[in-house]
């Protein structure tokens, strides 16, 4: 079983990172900083397949899990982006057991799902596709975001769907939902927090946040609130703020 498979499935922390510039070396500095994750990010970048492959390798061979967030719930994109090596999926927007079972349905090969079976660099370029086969369901993973006011009304549903290793929160999304986008201190969305806070402990699949800015004391208040799976920023937004910061202080 994969390093990060076990820590999700032992509920354990976690910590990633986003990607969004589509460069490889940006790739590489973030996989030796120590993340157990990275998610290059396919919705809101201008990152191509190409390119994606490029940086799953890169992230892979630095031994760190390299995640793929997708555009949409598409098993056409699922299965390029796991047959170019991503060692699992972000899935934006799952509001439903349905979405939830599409998404772990394209992740699978039959009988467990239907995604189509090809030959890339994750089957070793045909030499090893028995073995991938065998490692498919102790390896990859599956996260789905909960971004929506309807997915947290079917938390519950969502989060018991066998193949779904955890979730995180999109909070500029979510609040979109309800009405106020990027207002965190709305109490609806608090309230929409307090639920799943809620559905977390009592279902026990791991789950966090995509914390957007760089704010270490929100990864702590977070991980406090047993939200043990969390994405620390990205390139973009740790670039912006740190540079910002020095510029202000010279």
């Amino acid at each position: 079983m994969s390093q990060l498979k076990q820590k999700l499935k032992s509920n354990s922390k976690t910590l990633g990172s986003w990607i969004t510039f589509g460069h490889t070396g940006i790739a590489e500095l973030m996989a030796k900083a120590g993340f157990d994750w990275l998610a290059i990010d396919l919705e809101h970048s201008c990152i191509d397949y190409s390119k994606a492959e490029e940086m799953i390798r890169v992230i892979d061979l630095c031994g760190v899990a390299p995640l793929v967030r997708l555009t949409s719930n598409s098993p056409d994109q699922i299965k390029r982006v796991l047959d170019a090596g991503a060692h699992g999926i972000i899935v934006p927007m799952v509001n439903s057991k349905q979405d939830a079972i599409n998404a772990v349905q394209s992740t699978y090969y039959p009988p467990i799902g239907k995604r189509g079976v090809g030959l890339s660099r994750a089957q070793g370029y045909g030499s090893s596709f028995k073995s991938y086969k065998e490692k498919m369901t102790s390896n990859l993973v599956v996260l789905v975001q909960i971004e929506h006011e309807t997915a947290v009304k079917n938390i519950r549903e969502i989060l018991t769907v066998e193949g779904v290793d955890g979730f995180i929160i999109g909070p500029y999304d979510l609040t979109a939902s309800l009405g106020v986008p990027g207002q965190f201190d709305d109490p609806r969305f608090l309230n929409c927090l307090k639920e799943i806070e809620t559905a977390t402990k009592e279902i026990g699949k791991p789950g966090g946040f995509h914390i957007a800015e760089p704010d270490l004391g929100l990864v702590q208040k977070h991980y406090k609130q047993g939200f043990n799976l969390m994405a620390y920023s990205s390139d973009m937004r740790v670039l912006d703020t740190h540079f910002r910061k020095i510029r202000s202080e010279i």
